[in-house]
């Protein structure tokens, strides 16, 4: 099978949130040691991830330095973290592969994900990203360009645009390397968001594409059969943080929809995920599983975790 893997942003930090450079090393060891025992089985292997924690060590780096430099823009931060992460995970995976003796060759694409430009999220940025600022030091950024809101007591936050993406733009490339036999990392982040001008130009904008919502995207548009969300428990649950929590199993796309639309995920955390899991199912994928990433391996035989199955 082709199983598009979304690893969350745990996968990329140690256990308590730090991504320090060997924090990051040390848990890529980890998530590739779990996409190396799925290779095993021989699948063919598309592997996404996120940036937040990345991303939001460049945009402390901005701020520190935007009296003296320009700051990066944020789809700047954005490739710069898709190629680094692309590094660290390649070096692990291709360590995981050969004390497994796998033969398998690895590759990570910059990608860019398309936007539209009249997505009201460009009229009324609502995603907050960053840390909280003085208004003094907000206000060095705002005469960048940037916008930033009043958040009271905590001081002053950046919010972006958070656009729907449309398409895949590098998924052609990924394709490419997938069927020459190539375990690919791309779209990292939810992909850097791009518009398109009337002569077919593309240009990077500031925004974030929620990553979940990327990957089922992206998964689609590679022609993957199995979407494995990768998250730091083993299954979704209602409930959840109460005596009657319960976890979810095996359930039809039109149940999982209900649930949702019963507030039984929250919107910052495992909401986006079930979001994606249906999306993809929607569009003709297989089945979408969200689940641990101890657990890929029989979460892709059908065996484990929270699976969104077509009606």
């Amino acid at each position: 099978m082709k199983v598009l893997l979304a690893l969350g942003g745990n996968a990329m930090t140690n256990a308590d949130g730090r991504a320090r450079p060997e924090d990051q090393i040390a848990a890529a060891q980890t998530a590739m040691a779990a996409v190396a025992d799925l290779l095993e089985h021989d699948h063919d292997v598309v592997i996404t991830h996120g940036n937040g924690p990345q991303v939001g060590n460049l945009l402390v780096k901005n701020e520190l330095a935007a009296s003296v430099v320009p700051p990066v823009p944020l789809d700047w931060c954005g490739a710069q973290t898709q190629g680094t992460l692309g590094f660290v995970l390649m070096n692990a995976l291709d360590h995981a592969l050969a004390v497994r003796d796998l033969d398998r060759r690895t590759a990570a694409v910059v990608t860019r994900a398309l936007v539209a430009s009249d997505d009201p999220g460009f009229t009324h940025p609502t995603k907050p990203i960053g840390r909280f600022l003085p208004a003094a030091e907000a206000a060095v950024l705002v005469e960048h360009g940037e916008t930033w809101e009043d958040r009271g007591e905590k001081g002053w936050r950046r919010v972006v645009a958070s656009p729907e993406p449309l398409r895949i733009v590098d998924a052609p490339a990924v394709q490419a390397l997938v069927a020459s036999g190539f375990v690919v990392i791309a779209n990292g982040g939810g992909g850097i968001p791009v518009v398109q001008a009337p002569d077919g130009r593309l240009r990077g904008v500031e925004a974030v594409i929620d990553k979940d919502l990327g990957a089922a995207l992206l998964a689609r548009s590679v022609d993957a059969d199995v979407l494995v969300v990768a998250t730091d428990v083993p299954q979704a649950v209602l409930r959840w943080g109460t005596p009657d929590a319960e976890p979810v199993g095996t359930v039809t796309l039109t149940q999982m929809r209900k649930l949702a639309a019963e507030g039984h995920f929250a919107s910052g955390s495992m909401g986006p995920k079930v979001d994606a899991a249906c999306r993809f199912v929607e569009q003709g994928g297989t089945r979408a599983v969200i689940t641990s990433l101890d657990h890929i391996v029989d979460a892709v035989s059908g065996d484990f975790g929270t699976v969104v199955v077509s009606d």
